[in-house]
């Protein structure tokens, strides 16, 4: 495998200064809620582990596209990327937002319909892996792999807006205010810090965590091409 570039070095170290400001930020910096108290911390990471999420699977679905413009490869390994990592970042934002759900609703889950996209969302692409690995030709499995997250991708979408589009006890904590919402609160210039700042913090993880798994999905490519070479 090739020498790791100085380049992914110094974002590794970026990747991990940043998430501790971050961590400071949302467990120190900010004032604790009024309401909530502290478990509304969880909400600055649960933000930005969704942020680079549903990033994650539209990027995943352009890549799809590019893919069956050009038939190059590289677009398939840059959208398995996406999705692994991607699939790993809401997964974390399911459990976070379970947490917060708890003290706020009484309960660890509820079919609202913005837990329920969320989770057809990551049943979506969990089973895009399941799709792949059912196929063995490379250019068939980057063909329907490049389908699927072009269909999938539309669920990225509906799930942001689901909250804002439908009657939902989750919080739209930026923008307007939903009468139903339990849980909710307004946002103090601190708080405002913590939350932009997270975001920057998780794309800058999500970035890093891309590239290392570019790196990886290089060096697969070129182990299946060997094995295929050697059963020819």
């Amino acid at each position: 495998m090739q020498s790791k570039p100085i380049a992914l070095t110094i974002l590794d170290i970026v990747s991990v200064i940043v998430l501790g400001v971050s961590t400071y930020l949302a467990l120190v910096f900010a004032p604790t809620e009024a309401v909530m108290g502290n478990v509304q911390r969880v909400f600055y990471f649960h933000v930005g582990t969704a942020w680079v999420g549903l990033v994650g699977f539209v990027l995943a679905a352009v890549s799809g596209i590019i893919y069956l413009i050009t038939k190059d490869m590289k677009w398939d390994r840059f959208e398995v990327a996406a999705v692994e990592v991607s699939t790993m970042f809401f997964f974390i934002t399911i459990v976070l937002g379970s947490i917060w759900a708890r003290p706020a609703w009484n309960t660890w889950w509820t079919w609202d319909p913005r837990l329920t996209t969320a989770a057809v969302t990551e049943l979506i692409y969990i089973a895009y892996f399941m799709l792949r690995a059912g196929i063995e030709d490379p250019e068939k499995r980057a063909r329907f792999g490049a389908v699927y997250t072009l269909l999938g991708g539309l669920s990225a979408p509906i799930t942001f807006m689901v909250i804002r589009l439908f009657r939902t006890i989750h919080p739209v904590v930026i923008g307007s205010q939903s009468a139903e919402a339990q849980g909710g609160f307004s946002m103090t210039p601190d708080m405002r810090t913590a939350f932009f700042f997270a975001l920057f913090a998780f794309t800058v993880l999500f970035v890093d965590f891309m590239w290392h798994r570019l790196r990886v999905g290089s060096l697969q490519e070129k182990v299946e091409q060997l094995k295929l070479k050697v059963s020819m």
